[in-house]
């Protein structure tokens, strides 16, 4: 009898072993996931200097560590995806010679939405604040975990030797390139397995992919295993290791990055932010008020928050600019209380200068006190015929006991209401910081 109990044990394995399974990660918006997400980079890369001498070698190398529950919600759009999750632990630290670089998220932004469109590009908001765009690349950099897993998997049954190409979107995520010139990632079913008495089929994944970055033509190899857990029907396990090269104009290899990159995913133990109550009456949609951006320079002492169409500029001395991609332009400048002028005083400054510049000017609208809190504000404008064009002027003073922030704007006369908008989206949560003073 015990003999006969072993032999259909033998016998049950080896089907199990054999049969053809389904790999399909299950859609079920109730799931919660905890995702782990490690990886190392180490190399050296040659940066461009000034034309006529040689790059720069410098030696690269960095960790990050990130956990999170996610959880998938229904997207806004066709062809969109879209996940909340909330970060438990954020560590990322990387090192450039001897400069070492940090980045995290403040605990009050923790809980952040991420979506992804058809093309690959991600977006994160989070509902509870407004993000730094440190913090916004730090997110946009992570895998989209449900896209990569899905794309590595088969839409057929599969058994030991399958093999198959994974989707272009996967590769796309997984490799962070604009485009894909060459190659990509072929998956075998290695082996059907039972670990801890659950069922997986141990993929390889691996291949050389050339492609494209924002910094240039590179190549990449990557060398990996995946585990799909067959009852719960997801990727559990991901780890890879990788080459990863930059090209140079003729092809040439101008610097090389290895790294690992390592994927845990598990039902969640405990996810108290992203349960059905507690994201009931959370605006998890993107809108003009959630999406803004955070600036805040401690050693200038300056915070503001911005819209997603502005970018943070050059930032020099005392002074901070904001650019538009259609023209518009925002210039702050932090000055200490004594050197703060009146409004009549800002309003002459301004009159000489578009003087000076020779600009077609009406009379200046007179200043106005605009608001009170949480700064002093004053301000006023006009529409001008400068050397470049028309444009509608905007100039605001914002003063508190710390100091104050002078404001000169510029705006394209078909865009001026809206950036008029975003310019008093400035001025309203425009904020010293620390008392100014010259150094």
């Amino acid at each position: 009898m015990l003999l006969r109990s072993l032999a259909l044990m033998a016998t049950s394995a080896c089907a199990f072993a054999q049969m053809p399974v389904v790999l399909r990660e299950k859609a079920d918006p109730s799931t919660v996931l905890r995702v782990e997400v490690k990886t190392t980079i180490a190399g050296r890369l040659n940066l461009p200097t000034e034309p006529g001498k040689p790059p720069e070698a410098v030696a690269l190398d960095g960790a990050s560590l990130l956990i999170y529950d996610e959880r998938t919600l229904n997207p806004d759009e066709e062809k969109s995806e879209k996940v909340i999750r909330a970060y438990r632990t954020v560590e990322f630290q990387r090192k450039m010679n001897d400069q070492v670089q940090g980045a995290t998220l403040r605990d009050p932004v923790r809980r952040v939405v991420v979506l992804r469109n058809a093309a690959g590009k991600k977006a994160p908001f989070s509902p509870d604040g407004p993000l730094t765009w440190g913090e916004i690349d730090l997110i946009r950099h992570d895998v989209f975990a449900p896209v990569v897993c899905a794309g590595l998997l088969s839409a057929r049954a599969v058994a030991p030797g399958d093999k198959w190409a994974a989707s272009s979107a996967a590769v796309l995520d997984l490799t962070e390139f604009e485009a894909i010139d060459d190659g990509g990632l072929s998956i075998e079913v290695i082996s059907l397995v039972e670990l801890d008495k659950r069922k997986y089929a141990k993929l390889s994944v691996g291949g050389t992919i050339r492609g494209r970055t924002e910094d240039g033509p590179v190549k990449q190899k990557l060398e990996g295993t995946a585990y799909f857990d067959i009852e719960a029907e997801r990727i559990s396990y991901l780890k890879f290791a990788g080459v990863h090269e930059m090209l140079g104009p003729k092809g040439e290899t101008t610097g090389t990055l290895e790294g690992t990159f390592t994927l845990t995913r598990q039902a969640s133990p405990k996810f108290p932010e992203l349960t059905e109550e507690a994201l009931k009456n959370l605006e998890v949609k993107p809108t003009t008020d959630n999406s803004l951006l955070l600036y805040d320079n401690p050693e200038l002492g300056l915070r503001f928050l911005h819209s997603r169409r502005w970018r943070v500029g050059v930032v020099q001395g005392r002074q901070v600019t904001l650019q538009e991609s259609k023209g518009g332009g925002i210039l702050l400048t932090v000055e200490p209380s004594n050197r703060v002028p009146s409004a009549k005083q800002y309003s002459d400054e301004v009159k000489a200068f578009l003087a000076k510049q020779q600009a077609k000017v009406p009379p200046l609208e007179a200043p106005v006190r605009w608001a009170e809190k949480p700064m002093a504000i004053d301000r006023f404008g006009v529409d001008a015929e400068l050397k470049a064009g028309p444009s509608r002027l905007e100039y605001a003073i914002a003063s508190s006991a710390e100091g104050g922030v002078l404001l000169a704007a510029r705006f394209p006369p078909a865009e001026a209401a809206e950036l008029k908008a975003d310019f008093d989206r400035v001025l309203k949560q425009l904020v010293l910081t620390k008392r100014i003073e010259l150094k």
